[in-house]
């Protein structure tokens, strides 16, 4: 039988026998297989919920074996990258598994293992890359999740092109996803959605003028439900060696289209809409200012979302799955532990400090602490509501030693919000990766 470094190179070669032997060298000797460790502990305490779970307590060990090829020579070089995620649970129970957003349910109690495999062809041309089969897109339109234990996947195809000096062009189309709570796939919806659609489709490009202003365009369409426009710009001031000033603006206008705007049952979003319709209608921008100096970060900013509907990226938690299907990350400052901030109406205000204490001499050690208050929240029945988050991070990694680059974290949020249920969210992460070859 062939070894593990052998078996993508075989598959190649089933696919391309037309290819010489020497056209192979660097696709095996680029390979790189690595495998990722992950122990999260998730508690998350909902206090006051009368509706719902009122604690999710959780332990779970999650592995990621990840096989990346290098390219067959040539004009237009070929390769194949491969995953494999495997989650195992380590202590849950019925009593604290309801409600639960890392571990999938086997009937009424949590799975003990859940698995999923992956495979993605790419090819190359010059500086233009085409990839086919599993992604994680990470685009001001599209952010794949990585908030629990194993990361949400997509499904389709995208291209990135570089051709052009200080000039990013991408375009794809995704049809499926797999949620980070789940092993199996669905099509996409917004929060609220309960239909399924089978088309999200995207093209965009980041242009660098300068070396310190960065400009953005993106449009995304996901079919049935909304179109989306987004416009950002991002400038970074330099004051001094060791000081920096960064401007981040962003822009996002969303409609909805097909059955969302036709008002077809299933293809509503969730929270206040206007007519009370479930029509999305939404413009969200924000601005975002960091100072940086020796290890100090002072972050401000502001955003605020328009009062028609709330802001929408793709989100399956209302699919059949409910919240093993959900989960989803949202390219806002806000996007934070328990809560996006994302309710038609709502305004926030924002401030971070982080510190790296690297500048103090203990490199791998960095904390953070963040606040978000927010109002303005506009619900049916009238009158507006109010939230609140503060976020504590605590990271150290491993600089040396037998164990270089085992990570440990702590996050910490307090959410107190008139919305939804207040929560007390703890997550404890240790994490490795070991690379195999």
């Amino acid at each position: 039988m062939a070894d593990s470094k052998q078996l993508p190179f075989v598959l190649i070669l089933s696919l391309s026998p037309a290819l010489p032997l020497p056209a192979y060298a660097d696709f095996i000797a680029d390979s790189k297989l690595n495998l990722g460790l992950r122990t999260l502990y998730y508690n998350n305490d909902f206090r006051d919920n009368s509706s719902g779970p009122s604690r999710t307590e959780e332990l779970a060990q999650g592995f990621r074996l990840d096989y990346q090829s290098g390219y067959t020579a040539g004009p237009i070089g070929l390769g194949v990258n491969a995953i494999g995620l495997l989650g195992v649970t380590l202590d849950s129970g019925a009593g604290r598994h309801q409600g639960s957003s890392m571990i999938p349910s086997a009937g009424d109690h949590p799975a003990d293992e859940w698995s999923r495999l992956g495979l993605t062809f790419k090819m190359k041309a010059s500086k233009t890359e085409l990839l086919a089969g599993t992604l994680f897109p990470k685009l001001p339109i599209l952010v794949a999740n990585d908030g629990r234990l194993l990361q949400q996947t997509y499904q389709g195809g995208m291209i990135t092109s570089n051709e052009l000096d200080n000039l990013t062009l991408v375009a794809g189309k995704l049809d499926k996803v797999t949620g980070r709570g789940s092993s199996d796939r669905t099509g996409l919806a917004v929060g609220g959605g309960r239909e399924q659609s089978d088309s999200f489709s995207f093209a965009g490009l980041d242009y660098k003028l300068g070396s310190n202003l960065l400009l953005q365009y993106y449009h995304a369409s996901l079919k049935d439900y909304y179109r989306q426009d987004f416009v950002g710009a991002v400038h970074t001031l330099p004051l001094g060696e060791t000081q920096k000033f960064k401007t981040d603006l962003r822009y996002f206008r969303s409609r909805g289209q097909g059955a969302n705007a036709a008002g077809e049952a299933g293809y509503q979003v969730s929270g206040y809409t206007r007519d009370g319709d479930g029509r999305i209608d939404n413009d969200t921008w924000s601005a975002t200012f960091t100072y940086t100096v020796n290890g100090h970060s002072l972050l401000a900013g502001y955003q605020k979302v328009s009062d028609h509907s709330a802001f929408v990226q793709p989100n399956q938690g209302s699919l059949g799955g409910g919240v093993e299907a959900g989960g989803s990350s949202t390219y806002l400052y806000t996007d934070r532990l328990a809560s996006n901030f994302t309710r038609a109406g709502q305004a926030s205000r924002y401030v971070q400090y982080a510190y790296d204490f690297a500048a103090a001499g203990i490199p791998g050690l960095s904390a953070s602490v963040m606040y978000v208050d927010s109002d303005s929240i506009k619900r049916a029945s009238g009158g507006d509501q109010r939230e609140w988050e503060r976020d504590l991070s605590l990271g150290y990694v491993l600089q040396s030693g037998p164990l270089k680059g085992l990570g440990f974290v702590w996050l910490n949020a307090k959410l107190h919000s008139e919305a939804v249920a207040n929560q007390d969210q703890n997550r404890l992460l240790m994490t490795y990766t070991l690379a195999l070859f």
